[in-house]
């Protein structure tokens, strides 16, 4: 089956772009935008139910309360994460980002416990659990791990020993009439591919690994056609 013929019928399998953010209600509405937000007009002075946890996270002064120092260093996080409206609002999505991170930063190791093949050569590998990816030669880490955001509630991402099928730098959802760039299929109509918006955000794909575009990329650079996808754990909430 050629290339084309290949992408029609994977994506008539499953496609898994990720459609339909559901929207967090606070003082506005919180969502997390498909692009970059534009720049609010003024900071809330409100105070979040995640203040303190967002405070300490960006080695600001705890003290649960909101001040313009607060809002002015929430909000660049937020633009940096594209995380909308970028009102400097200590919200869920917002803390959501940040334990995301948090989590990658103490998994300098992320293959401790030994889950992902290192008889393979190169692999990519893809911890449902923890949300987290990386890329591997034995038991060396040469990229990661990074945040992903996967399959929600009733799209799992499906788990075991998967191959790179088809790679397509600029692909795009007829279905969805979504871009879904760096491309690498490896599950059916399931790819990791980036997305411009937030790992946190809810509720999750349908099915596909969704990246930032730097990482998107970089696996782009150290992935190819045959190379092996190795995916493990399960989703919270699904």
């Amino acid at each position: 089956m050629g290339d084309t013929k290949r992408v029609r019928a994977a994506l008539r399998a499953r496609t898994c772009i990720a459609v339909g953010i559901t929207a967090l209600v606070i003082p506005a509405v919180l969502t997390v935008g498909a692009a970059a937000p534009a720049q609010a007009a003024s900071c809330t002075t409100k105070t979040g139910p995640n203040q303190k946890q967002v405070e300490k996270f960006l080695k600001l002064k705890v003290d649960g309360r909101q001040s313009s120092a607060d809002c002015k260093a929430i909000r660049a996080f937020q633009t940096k994460n594209g995380i909308s409206p970028n009102i400097g609002y200590a919200g869920p999505v917002t803390w959501a980002a940040m334990d995301a991170i948090n989590k990658q930063k103490a998994n300098r190791n992320p293959n401790a416990a030994g889950k992902c093949p290192t008889n393979k050569g190169r692999i990519a590998c893809v911890d449902l659990s923890r949300q987290l990816s990386w890329i591997q030669d034995g038991k060396t880490v040469k990229y990661g791990p990074v945040p992903i955001r996967s399959g929600r509630n009733g799209f799992e991402t499906r788990t075991g020993l998967k191959k790179v099928y088809l790679r397509s730098i600029n692909h795009y959802s007829t279905l969805y009439h979504v871009r879904m760039p760096y491309s690498q299929f490896f599950d059916g109509g399931i790819a990791f591919h980036s997305v411009g918006i937030a790992m946190s955000a809810p509720p999750g794909s349908h099915g596909c690994v969704n990246m930032r575009t730097g990482d998107a990329k970089s696996y782009w650079g150290l992935l190819k056609k045959g190379s092996n996808v190795f995916v493990y754990g399960r989703k919270p909430g699904t």
